[in-house]
């Protein structure tokens, strides 16, 4: 009995050395795939933001809140489960919702420049696509559903990319691994969008320290700079944000297009980043990325450019039809369950 328990032990032993190899592995494998969709993490954290500016500072964190919890609606609930079904029984589905995710983001990112640039006109779209909300709460759950309909957006290329860098390996596996993921990158965006938001009221509190130390006049110094600048820094994420929508949805456009052999503009794309790292060697990689950027901006403007009058003469019209049909529906159910 002794030597059945010592070799059962053993055998204990070496699944646990197993069960943590694979941890160690699947931890790895979440790493690598994580840093992939570094890019698109870094806009998601930017674009957020400018969901909150114009609120109360009480409301920012609640509002953030909410964000989050959609975000992770969103990865865990939907794009998880819609990604490992159409890798396994429709693959090449991906790649056009993708694509219509891109011009979604096009479309977001130019209408905010489209209304800083003519502001009669967007406001004369936006009234033709919805109407106006005019009580703060009714504004707040406008915010948080565009920005959980961006974040979806977001989310989907992000567990894309996650899903392309991995092994081919169990569905479990890949399972476990996108949802690490996408729960690593959610914590990650928006705690860091709650520190952001939230920084102008740490300054607030460290420039009323009132020690006289050298200590006291830095903390109020650093306080003072907050306060300060945080406003400037906000409406410069806001704007970084608008790029960040329109240069990736362009670049999911461009590369959508490569994948279906119109590869004409991914390669000039990438030629002129090339030419461009080249010619000044010192800050190769850096410029070689704002060519980039800026090639899969110019595309991202045009296809919002595009979509605009679209949404306008074509889906809004088709929505509020779509949408006025559900009271009929709702009225004849009524009149149908009082006649029996």
């Amino acid at each position: 009995m002794s030597v059945g328990l010592i070799a059962l032990f053993d055998d204990i032993a070496a699944l646990a050395k197993v069960a943590a190899a694979s941890l160690d592995d699947i931890a790895g494998q979440a790493a690598k795939a994580g840093t992939k969709a570094a890019g698109v993490v870094i806009d998601d954290a930017a674009v957020t933001p400018r969901y909150v500016t114009g609120f109360s500072a009480a409301r920012e964190l609640p509002i953030i809140g909410k964000i989050a919890l959609g975000s992770l609606k969103n990865k865990l609930l939907i794009l998880l489960p819609a990604a490992l079904i159409l890798s396994l029984v429709a693959p090449q589905a991906i790649t056009p919702l993708l694509m219509i995710g891109g011009l979604f983001l096009c479309y977001e990112g130019v209408e905010k420049v489209y209304a800083l640039v003519l502001p009669h006109a967007a406001h004369t779209h936006e009234s033709a696509l919805e109407a106006t909300s005019l009580d703060a709460q009714s504004l707040e759950d406008e915010k948080v559903a565009g920005a959980i309909k961006t974040d979806f957006i977001l989310s989907a290329e992000i567990m894309a990319i996650t899903l392309g860098a991995l092994p081919s390996g169990s569905i479990v596996t890949q399972a476990f691994i996108l949802a690490v993921v996408g729960l690593g990158i959610t914590v990650m965006v928006y705690g860091g969008v709650a520190l952001i938001v939230k920084a102008d009221d740490l300054g607030l509190t460290l420039a009323r320290v009132q020690t006289p130390s050298p200590m006291g006049s830095f903390l109020r110094a650093i306080g003072k700079g907050l306060v300060t600048g945080m406003p400037y820094f906000l409406k410069v994420l806001g704007i970084i944000g608008t790029a960040a929508m329109i240069w990736v949805g362009g670049g999911i456009i461009v590369h959508g297009l490569e994948t279906y052999g119109v590869g004409g503009l991914a390669h000039l794309i990438h030629d002129a980043g090339e030419a461009t790292a080249h010619a000044i060697p010192v800050l190769a990689s850096v410029l070689r990325w704002v060519v980039e950027a800026t090639g899969a901006g110019i595309i991202g403007i045009v296809a919002g450019l595009i979509t605009i009058p679209v949404a306008g003469y074509a889906i809004s019209p088709l929505w509020r039809y779509l949408k006025s049909l559900l009271p009929r529906r709702r009225r004849k159910e009524a009149l149908a369950d009082g006649k029996k």
